[in-house]
């Protein structure tokens, strides 16, 4: 059974099965989800909790065996938890995740958490996860993307009691604040508690929010190459500022945003060539947030323009790595900012 993460306070509370799976990279959301199960399992009796925390791959599984098997010293139920940071339990692990789903179908006097990484299409059509999805109850905890963010503060800032302005204003305030936090939500998480802490319950004015929450937004070259194809000029610019700031190194913001280069470059002949628009992306492995985003900036992107953004890929290429090119700045820094930009203001919204 599967359930996305805003599902799962409702399954709770019709009653809790015996096996539970989380898995995905958001640290705060899985916590969160982690904690709500452990809260209910509590209420319900389950005083007794074992971790077993699946550390390389020589890992000793018949400890994970043997917790299962055994009865609770101190407690009618018990609730054992399998973390696997890895998301790898190889052979071994795999083998026992089967055996420890099976045995939860029939047994309601243990109750198993297991808490994973972010998985891949080909880790989830695994058995071992297959058996843990048959038997009991996987949740997927999907990230917080930038466009959901500023909805994502107000649900949080108002669980606790305060609010921004309504209308245009009160838009502003968030955006504001999301731009603060994004990539980082359990800073985001933190700057909210603080609000709590620092004014009392109503409507926070711009000044009180602006005054409160620090820039803690952190960026990938992915997100960036994302922000480009989305025609987010802004955005662009504050997360190139906000890579180099991090340190973040020069070369990998080039391959993040020349891939996504070459990948329109091969859609768009795939499509001269006859390929419809979906199959050409399919073909060239681009789905997801990424199929959304070229599926609207193609439409929009001239021949020309495609070949000047190839060449200027293969120019910054060489400034990255030391070299000098005429007409172009010295500085990686600001060859990417010239590269992503020509790339962003073509993709913008006409």
């Amino acid at each position: 059974m599967q359930l996305a993460a805003p599902q799962l306070a409702g399954h709770l509370q019709k009653g809790l099965r015996s096996l539970y799976t989380l898995h995905g990279d958001e640290p705060l959301l899985i916590q969160e989800a982690a904690d709500a199960i452990r809260a209910t399992a509590r209420a319900q009796g389950y005083t007794e909790r074992t971790v077993h925390t699946v550390a390389g791959a020589h890992y000793d599984w018949s400890e994970v065996l043997a917790s299962g098997g055994s009865m609770s010293l101190f407690a009618d139920r018990q609730l054992i938890e399998i973390q696997i940071p890895s998301g790898k339990p190889g052979k071994d692990g795999s083998q026992v995740l089967q055996q420890v789903a099976e045995a939860a179908r029939d047994n309601d006097s243990t109750l198993t958490l297991v808490l994973l990484p972010r998985l891949d299409m080909a880790t989830q059509k695994g058995a071992w996860f297959g058996a843990l999805d048959s038997f009991g109850v996987t949740v997927r905890v999907d990230p917080v993307e930038r466009q959901a963010l500023p909805a994502w503060i107000a649900q949080r800032l108002q669980a606790q009691g305060q609010r921004v302005p309504a209308g245009e204003a009160g838009q502003r305030t968030l955006q504001f604040f999301a731009d603060r936090v994004e990539g980082n939500l359990l800073a985001a998480h933190q700057e909210i508690q603080k609000l709590g802490l620092l004014y009392p319950a109503g409507e926070l004015s711009f000044e009180q929010i602006e005054n409160a929450v620090l820039n803690v937004a952190r960026y990938t070259p992915f997100k960036l190459a994302e922000a480009v194809l989305g025609g987010q000029v802004l955005r662009v610019q504050r997360m190139l500022d906000g890579l180099q700031a991090e340190g973040e190194a020069a070369v990998l913001v080039h391959f993040a945003l020349s891939e996504d280069i070459r990948t329109l470059h091969r859609v768009r002949a795939a499509m001269d060539a006859g390929r419809p628009l979906p199959m050409a992306l399919r073909e060239n492995r681009v789905w997801g947030i990424k199929e959304k985003l070229m599926e609207r900036a193609l439409p929009l992107i001239r021949p020309a323009q495609l070949a000047q953004w190839l060449q200027d890929a293969h120019t910054v290429d060489g400034i990255v790595k030391g070299l000098k090119q005429p007409d172009w700045p010295a500085d990686p820094w600001d060859a990417l900012h010239r590269m992503a930009l020509r790339v962003a203001n073509a993709c913008a919204l006409k």
